[in-house]
C-alpha cells in the first residue's frame, strides 16, 4: 500500500495540536491502514497522523518483534506514567538523519478509542511506552527534540539542516 509523503520539519502541522476524532469511521480506518504502511516502510515502531500531514489525533504503534500487531489509537492520552525513566534513541522521518537519546517514563497507562470505536485503557511498557509517548507528543504539536536542552536542540537542528543539503 502506498502512503502520502512525510511532511518535512518545520511544516506547521508538526507544531499544531491535532483535532480530536469524533468517531471511528471507514475514513479513519483507511488512514490507520495508510499510517501502518508508512510506519512499516520506515521501518519504525510508531506514527502519528500529523507526520503525514493529517491533522487528526490518530496514532499507530507496533513495537513487536514480528510485525502485524499494530495498536490503532484515536485521541490517546496518558492517564498514568511511571516514575522510573527509560532512555531510548529517538528520531523522526520528518527530520531525517538525526537522533537523540530521550528520557521518558518506562511505563504508561493510556486511554484511547480503539479500532472498534470503544474507549480502552491499556498499559504500555518499554519500547511500546516510549513509542506511545512519542506519538502523543506529535499529536500535541511537539517533537522529540523538545525534550532536549536548548543547546542540544539547536545543535540537533543545525545537524539536520546540514543533512538536508
Amino acid at each position: 500500500m502506498n502512503h502520502r509523503p512525510f511532511v518535512p520539519w518545520p511544516h506547521p502541522v508538526l507544531r499544531t495540536a491535532a483535532k480530536p476524532v469524533a468517531a471511528v469511521t471507514e475514513e479513519v480506518r483507511a488512514i490507520w491502514d495508510e499510517m501502518i504502511a508508512a510506519m512499516d516502510a520506515m521501518p519504525g515502531v510508531g506514527l502519528a497522523a500529523p507526520q503525514l500531514g493529517i491533522p487528526l489525533a490518530l496514532a499507530v504503534v507496533d513495537a513487536s518483534d514480528e510485525r502485524g500487531h499494530a495498536v490503532r489509537m484515536a485521541n490517546p492520552q496518558v492517564l498514568h506514567a511511571s516514575i522510573e525513566p527509560r532512555e531510548h534513541e529517538e528520531g523522526s522521518p520528518n527530520l531525517p538523519g538525526v537522533w537523540a537519546v530521550i528520557s521518558r517514563p518506562r511505563a504508561v497507562t493510556v486511554r484511547f478509542v480503539n479500532a472498534d470505536g470503544e474507549t480502552e485503557d491499556r498499559d504500555f511498557v518499554g519500547l511500546w511506552a516510549t513509542s506511545v509517548q512519542h506519538q502523543i507528543d506529535h499529536l500535541a504539536g511537539r517533537m522529540y527534540f523538545d525534550h532536549l536542552s536548548r543547546l542540544k536542540r539547536d545543535r540537533l537542528l543545525a545537524k539536520a539542516r546540514k543533512h538536508r543539503r
